[in-house]
């Protein structure tokens, strides 16, 4: 027998001899075990997936959890992303047209840290943006920091084109730009807000010191809809005033010009401009002689506008009255100063004739029957040596003598001495008009129940009324004349005010103004408007009654309709115009 026989022999006898005592049925044992050995693996194997994914699913919830709670990583060019969407409440002119709006828009940042290449990219950048400062963008890229602004507010068009480049580490954050539809148009009381939308000036910077800036801190105003503010300002004669102004310091050669419409009875400011100004879209774009509100922020002398003042002051004392009179026939020579009439009529002046002619030295004389001391607390009591209170942040101190001598009442009673705002001016002129009550000015819209609450009376009513008079007499038979509109009765008085130039009043620069009321039986508008160092007028009258006059004039003619005020024509105001 071979070998390989011998061994198959051995293994058939140990197989059947290991099986022997086994019964016929015990066969199927061997099987079943195997079977549950199987199954014990699979439920193992099932039981470690399930706690795996678990386990990374454990994992990734903690880290939402974490990155959730975590504060927002704060670095010195960038602020959170709530402030960055922050909401300003529209503004709104008193008829619901609307001067200032939110519009969203996107800015362009970079991770520098991902940068791959900052020469290609700022070249490619240069593109899209040619205006941008190279080096700047350059240094940005390459400081490896995690975050730079590379511009802010771009156009829709600029952000598809650098999509279109393709940069990595390139990206936009979403933003709210303030968007001024009028332009220019009511730039000084509206205002403008900076780049990260927050008031600066005008009225934007009033909102945010409401409270909206603290809310915006906070996260408080992120995307919300706020409830607009609405201003007492009429869009309409806002467009008409701002247009003649600029008008007249263009025709008139002149420096700067300003005017202000308000109601008499409320104090609401209806109509304010001041030129040159700037666009608040572009505010940059005005310089700091743009950004000069001279209606609120600058002080002129007002030259004889003051004459106003003084004269209801002699008429509220019960020193002088219509009917008296004053020599006005030799010049007043005291402190070394020499007090003259510019068109000297050189004989005994009514009241009104004083009113009428400007005569500086009745009205000094005037002021010298009242007092130093008297004078003084007057101008105090209508507002014209305290500065002034109204929602607009820029308002300027108005200035006088640190004491008071006789020579300064009386250069002060015919507007040298003390410089103030021409919207005090126009302040204390409605208070004239209106019965005797001095209103602060307002660009929020206020009813006249509101305003006598608020009000202080501060001169007789049969003062008003006699101002009234002088007022509508110089309107027709003074240096008012040129202010007439034909059925809208205007009067008002003229100031034409030497210029100081190095320390010394110059004979051929003035500033000139003219402070109007119409209509003026029954007044509801104060109009004052000035032009600073015009150069000429109409028919070669470089006073005030050649330039400022004529654009309240201009101002009445178009605006008075849109405020309300009917036209009168005849002596009793019962005649039409009939055309034929």
């Amino acid at each position: 027998m071979s070998f390989l026989s011998r061994i198959m022999v051995v293994k058939s006898k140990a197989h059947f001899s290991a099986g022997g005592n086994n019964h016929p049925g015990d066969l199927g044992m061997p099987f079943e075990g195997t079977r549950k050995r199987s199954s014990n693996q699979a439920k193992s194997r099932v039981a470690i997936v399930i706690a795996s994914f678990t386990a990374v699913y454990c994992i990734i919830g903690g880290r939402l959890v974490q990155y959730g709670m975590a504060q927002p990583e704060t670095v010195s060019s960038i602020g959170r992303a709530d402030n960055l969407m922050a909401s300003r409440p529209d503004i709104l002119d008193r008829n619901g047209e609307i001067l200032a709006t939110d519009i969203r828009t996107v800015s362009l940042y970079a991770e520098p840290h991902k940068i791959v290449d900052a020469d290609e990219a700022v070249e490619q950048l240069s593109t899209v943006l040619p205006n941008i400062n190279v080096t700047e963008i350059y240094n940005k890229l390459k400081s490896q920091s995690r975050f730079q602004w590379l511009r802010r507010q771009l156009t829709p068009k600029q952000q598809s084109e650098i999509l279109a480049l393709g940069i990595p580490g390139i990206g936009f954050r979403p933003e709210k730009r303030r968007f001024y539809p009028g332009g220019a148009t009511a730039a000084h009381v509206v205002g403008y807000v900076n780049v990260d939308n927050r008031g600066i000036a005008g009225m934007e910077r009033y909102i945010d010191n409401q409270g909206l800036a603290d809310l915006a801190a906070i996260g408080m105003t992120s995307d919300a809809k706020l409830e607009p503010v609405k201003l007492s300002i009429d869009l309409r004669v806002q467009n008409i005033l701002r247009d003649t102004i600029a008008h007249g310091m263009t025709e008139f050669q002149a420096i700067a010009a300003g005017a202000v419409v308000m109601n008499v009875h409320t104090g609401e400011i209806v109509a304010m401009a001041s030129v040159p100004d700037f666009d608040p879209n572009n505010p940059s774009a005005g310089a700091e002689d743009g950004w000069l509100n001279r209606m609120s922020n600058g002080t002129f002398e007002m030259g004889s506008t003051f004459k106003s003042f003084t004269t209801a002051m002699a008429l509220d004392s019960g020193k002088v009255t219509l009917r008296d009179s004053f020599d006005a026939r030799f010049p007043i020579r005291i402190g070394g100063f020499t007090i003259k009439d510019f068109h000297g009529k050189n004989r005994v002046l009514t009241v009104p004739e004083i009113f009428q002619y400007s005569s500086n030295i009745g009205t000094a004389k005037m002021a010298d029957l009242v007092g130093i001391d008297a004078h003084k607390e007057f101008l105090t009591r209508m507002g014209l040596l305290t500065k002034m209170q109204t929602e607009l942040p820029e308002v300027k101190m108005p200035s006088q003598p640190r004491e008071w001598k006789k020579i300064n009442s009386i250069t002060i009673s015919f507007g040298h001495g003390v410089s103030t705002t021409p919207l005090q001016t126009a302040v204390a002129g409605a208070a004239l008009m209106n019965g005797g009550k001095l209103i602060e000015p307002t660009f929020l819209p206020r009813t006249e129940a509101e305003a006598d609450a608020a009000s202080t009376k501060v001169i007789k009513k049969t003062t008003s009324d006699d101002m009234r008079s002088l007022f509508k007499w110089n309107g027709t038979h003074g240096s008012g004349r040129n202010a007439l509109v034909p059925g809208f009765d205007v009067g008002g008085k003229t100031g034409t005010a030497d210029k100081v130039v190095n320390g010394r009043y110059s004979s051929d620069l003035n500033f000139n103004a003219f402070l109007a009321a119409f209509p003026i039986d029954n007044p509801q508008y104060i109009v004052l408007t000035f032009i600073d160092a015009p150069k000429s007028g109409e028919r070669g009258i470089r006073t005030a009654a050649g330039n400022a006059a004529p654009m309240v004039r201009d101002i009445i003619s178009r605006s008075a309709p849109l405020l309300g005020v009917e036209p009168k024509f005849g002596d009793v105001g019962s005649a039409l115009l009939v055309s034929y």
